[in-house]
């Protein structure tokens, strides 16, 4: 069984990217995961990874290894798990990394309800609107906004991701309102920025099914969608947000939405998982939870539906 073991301990570390985030789900050292990947490679006579000074890179006798070892070892956890009467049990500790704001305004009031379902599971939350490294730092997900990077990982969209133009009543009364998208050129604008750079080139659909860009400036600009948010609500300028983030200060008149006739592009929010973490009980449990509250008609879009 020790090579099935090791088969598990090789397969995580393709699956997460590293021998740390590996040794971490399996609860062992990073010494001891080293040994043991060297174990097994001395074993079947080949080199299964490339070691390069920032990650792990599969030789192709090591996808061979994957490709057909895979199977088998999940064809054994499944023998195991319908042995034990364990199969499909939502158990263990499940790690998680979402947005700051979305987890505090959405997830957050959910997670007692969730928690209730699953009496033996454990939850660890990370907020931030930082980009995290899934397998580098052990996640088993994350839900996260926007289109998708090529990243390898698996994504499932939980709910649409719609934006708007907004701005303050007092600075529209201050500093009049844009009717075309080209006009924001002249305005305060609030720049979210990050690790891709700021996002100070906003696009919007036409009414006649074009598209059209502009190029904004501001004072002020942050990496931080709450900070943007607060300098929208005091009157600093104009910002672009996702519905879900200002619904309420929409419905209050604390901000207004500009250009109606010229929208943003609508993205997904989605559930992003290293391949075979997206299988897991614990993980499926809490995506199908989130699509099941957010879904085709999430709750910020339904206090409007309902007025």
């Amino acid at each position: 069984m020790e090579r099935l073991g090791d088969l598990d301990l090789f397969l995580r570390v393709l699956d997460l990217g590293s021998i740390s985030a590996a040794a971490r789900s399996l609860d062992l050292s990073v010494a001891v995961a080293s040994q043991r990947l060297q174990r097994l490679e001395r074993e079947l006579g080949v080199r299964l990874f490339q070691r390069t000074t920032r990650r792990l890179h599969p030789t192709p006798e090591g996808l061979a290894l994957a490709q057909r070892g895979r199977p088998l070892l999940e064809e054994l956890e499944s023998l195991d798990a319908d042995l034990r009467g364990t199969s499909g049990e939502v158990a263990g500790t499940l790690r998680v990394t979402l947005s700051a704001a979305f987890g505090r305004m959405w997830v957050s009031p959910l997670l007692p309800l969730f928690m209730a379902r699953h009496p033996k599971l454990g939850l660890s939350t990370h907020l931030s609107d930082h980009y995290v490294d899934l397998a580098g730092e052990g996640f088993d997900l994350a839900i996260r906004m926007g289109a998708m990077e090529d990243s390898g990982l698996v994504s499932r969209r939980i709910a649409a991701d719609r934006r708007v133009a907004c701005a303050s009543p007092d600075y529209l009364r201050r500093r009049g309102e844009p009717r075309t998208p080209d006009e924001l050129a002249a305005h305060e604008c609030l720049i979210l920025s990050g690790r891709n750079g700021r996002r100070d080139v906003w696009r919007f659909a036409t009414p006649g099914g074009g598209e059209t860009s502009v190029r904004v400036n501001g004072r002020f600009e942050s990496n931080l969608g709450d900070f943007i948010r607060d300098a929208c609500l005091t009157g600093e300028g104009i910002g672009t947000f996702s519905y879900w983030h200002v619904a309420a200060d929409l419905r209050a008149g604390r901000l207004r939405q500009l250009l109606p006739d010229h929208h943003l592009p609508t993205t997904y929010i989605s559930a992003v998982s290293p391949h075979r973490q997206l299988r897991l009980p614990k993980v499926r449990a809490f995506v199908d939870f989130l699509v099941e509250h957010f879904g085709d008609s999430p709750p910020w879009e339904r206090a409007d539906d309902a007025r």
